[in-house]
């Protein structure tokens, strides 16, 4: 412990030592991003559901070769939902009649 002397009150005092606490382990920051790339990041957060920290964290960790880190991967690696299957294009089974659309192919009331 410091000892200290208050010269107006004729006491000594004593002061503790100072002890940090860091609260958190992991790392902040401050990222700026132009108009573009800002647009685009809330578009596909909007669009995928996920939040723009989410998907920068991923886009960071993926550019750093980090592995699984975001909370579609670890839902995957725990068994708590299947891996998504990739998009495959396939030919029509059906050819509609020029002049016809899927649509009117529906009932009424599924329209």
């Amino acid at each position: 412990m410091l000892s200290g002397h208050d010269h107006a009150h004729g006491v000594a005092a004593v002061v503790p030592p100072v002890k940090v606490v860091r609260y958190r382990k992991d790392m902040a920051t401050n990222l700026r991003l132009d108009g573009e790339a800002a647009a685009a990041l809330r578009t596909a957060a909007r669009a995928s559901g996920r939040s723009q920290q989410d998907l920068l964290r991923e886009a960071v960790d993926r550019f750093l070769g980090l592995g699984s880190t975001t909370s579609r991967d670890r839902a995957v690696a725990s068994g708590l939902v299947r891996a998504p299957s990739a998009f495959v294009d396939v030919e029509p089974s059906v050819q509609l009649s020029p002049g016809t659309s899927s649509l009117d192919l529906l009932e009424r009331d599924d329209r």
